[in-house]
């Protein structure tokens, strides 16, 4: 899949959870549901994407989740 639709897509989670008050949980929920939803090609992919690049495009919070929390 086209890494920037992927970091379009993992934004738009992230934007959700913007406003939570408990950032440790909103990284923890991120993660979660990439871990539920989304396919493990597409969790690789986004994952060496950050390892490569430091997550570039991606919010913080996200590339956060993504290294402590995402199930490879």
């Amino acid at each position: 899949m086209d890494i920037q639709r992927l970091i379009s897509m993992a934004n738009q989670i992230g934007d959700f959870y913007e406003s939570y008050p408990d950032q440790s949980h909103a990284q923890e929920d991120i993660a979660g549901h990439l871990n539920k939803f989304w396919a493990l090609a597409m969790r690789k992919q986004l994952a060496e994407y950050v390892q490569q690049s430091g997550g570039t495009g991606l919010h913080h919070k996200v590339q956060t989740a993504i290294k402590a929390h995402l199930q490879l």
